[in-house]
């Protein structure tokens, strides 16, 4: 029964997510609304609804800490795993709007977090602030895109738009398209989160290495699917901006909605100030000199990506148990692994600064 609930719930995620891109992409092309948009607003809110769903079930139930841990957790996975993995199938290219103004507001709402965190309580007006935020930045993305849209159509605008909704006759189909891909991915997520603890419980691994592991891909299973099939499909605007969208409605919309909803707050540990969501904001603040690094994130980037999670994982394994490794692991990481790498992203960024100092405006995207 476990297996079969596992392969329905990897089918419901694969299924929903080729749904969602498919009328997501359609929604944006009939509506005049670009696909990054769409990525960092339908798909992104959609995708984070398991996130928002445990959130509010653990505020609800007395166990509010879960919402922080949940959304840090998941921004951290969605950066360098579900970014990683998409890049090495397939290169991501990265919108400028992205660049200069969507990965920066990520990096800033990290960094609000830990300041409104500071005094070791998340109140309801810390919430009702987050998700106020939350509207004015989907207001903005839309007029933004409108006005853009305006500018390179000019005064034929309206002409265009009418003859774009007639030749989109099945747009309502898409619409339904992007509902059931959405109801397939939050059930889909379900089973497969449930499947996989059993298998873990099964093979007797602990439920603190499952919590800090499974649960937290677990949720983030829709941003995956959704990310890679976007990837595959060609969508890359919808691929990166629906990381980039996830975590922003994962600060504002889960983390502010579980904040207003906890009878008590939310209250935030030493341990959480001192380095989790410190972690949470270097993942963040890394995006930016990879995406800069010619507008696109590259295999070998998607690579590094990737081999953080899985440092970052193991770290919290050994940590989490206390093994003989720990120390090991923390000097290799501490003196060779993230100094090199460092290192190397910081020569890539001048060698693409080079290169742009040296060619002519005219060819400079």
């Amino acid at each position: 029964m476990t297996l079969l609930l596992f392969i329905v719930g990897l089918t419901f995620l694969i299924l929903g997510a080729e749904l969602l891109v498919r009328g997501a992409s359609k929604i944006a092309t009939a509506l005049g609304i670009s696909p990054l948009v769409i990525g960092l607003t339908v798909v992104a809110l959609g995708t984070s609804s398991p996130e928002l769903a445990i959130s509010i079930n653990g505020a609800l139930s007395g166990q509010a800490d879960i919402a922080l841990g949940n959304v840090i957790g998941s921004n951290i996975f969605n950066i360098l795993f579900i970014l990683g993995l998409s890049a090495l199938i397939v290169p991501l290219y990265v919108s400028q709007q992205l660049i200069r103004f969507d990965v920066p507001l990520m990096i800033g709402l990290s960094v609000a977090v830990l300041f409104i965190c500071l005094d070791q309580m998340l109140t309801r007006f810390d919430g009702l602030l987050l998700v106020a935020c939350l509207i004015i930045y989907i207001v903005i993305l839309v007029v933004l895109s409108l006005r853009n849209r305006s500018k390179e159509n000019g005064a034929d605008l309206k002409p265009q738009e009418k003859s774009t909704f007639q030749d989109e006759e099945n747009w309502i189909i898409n619409i339904v398209f992007v509902v059931i891909g959405l109801a397939l991915l939050v059930l889909g997520s379900r089973w497969f989160v449930m499947s996989v603890i059993t298998f873990a419980n099964y093979f007797g691994i602990s439920e603190l290495i499952i919590g800090l592991t499974i649960v937290a891909a677990g949720t983030s299973m829709p941003e995956v699917v959704t990310s890679v099939i976007a990837a595959i499909r060609g969508e890359r605007d919808i691929a990166v901006g629906n990381v980039v969208g996830s975590n922003i409605f994962n600060i504002l919309g889960v983390l502010g909605v579980s904040t207003i909803l906890a009878p008590s707050g939310i209250p935030v540990s030493e341990a959480v100030i001192g380095f989790d969501i410190p972690i949470m904001i270097v993942v963040a603040i890394s995006c930016l000199p990879i995406f800069f690094t010619g507008g696109t994130i590259n295999r070998w980037e998607g690579a590094l990506f990737l081999s953080y999670y899985i440092s970052y994982t193991l770290y919290l394994v050994f940590n989490a148990t206390q093994h003989d490794l720990l120390p090991i692991f923390n000097y290799i990481m501490l003196y060779f692994i993230i100094p090199l790498s460092v290192v190397t992203i910081i020569v890539v960024v001048f060698q693409e600064m080079y290169v742009k100092s040296k060619t002519p405006p005219n060819q400079v995207n």
